[in-house]
């Protein structure tokens, strides 16, 4: 047990440590549940509560979170929707979010994936200023997949 100034009383019966806690106006709170024995200590719980969900809120401020954007392309995607999807892809790194590109290779498609792999580099030499390539391009069943991020 350790008592309202934080000195360890050391280990004592929970009758006793509840009428101490009692005798000094304030609630015998268990710090820690797992320690052998349990650790309690005297202090307000209100107080105790208050500076807890405090710890909290400022730990999510200080919280950021990363979305995953995705944009799809195929094979046969010309070269001014081309830009056009690369300046979308900008756009989201500007916003800090990492974006997925996948390339979809849908029926014969799939026997030509060297020209994907082709506009996945063209991509990547457009957006090397701007991005962390976070993972190369790689087959995944019927689609080709990049994953980049903002550079910090």
């Amino acid at each position: 047990m350790i008592n309202e100034e934080g000195q360890p009383l050391g280990v004592i019966p929970l009758e006793e440590a509840m009428a101490h806690a009692e005798r000094a106006g304030l609630d015998l709170v268990e710090v820690s549940a797992n320690a052998d024995p349990p650790v309690c200590k005297i202090m307000d719980y209100g107080k105790f509560r208050y500076k807890q969900s405090k710890k909290i809120h400022d730990a999510r401020k200080t919280q950021t979170v990363i979305h995953v954007k995705e944009i799809r392309l195929r094979p046969k995607t010309e070269s001014h929707d081309l830009q056009v999807k690369i300046k979308h892809i900008k756009k989201f790194l500007e916003q800090r979010d990492k974006v997925k590109i996948s390339m979809m290779f849908r029926g014969r498609e799939i026997a030509f994936i060297e020209i994907g792999r082709k506009l996945m580099e063209q991509i990547k030499v457009s957006l090397t200023d701007e991005c962390v390539i976070d993972q190369e391009p790689r087959l995944e069943g019927r689609s080709m997949v990049m994953i980049v991020s903002p550079k910090k």
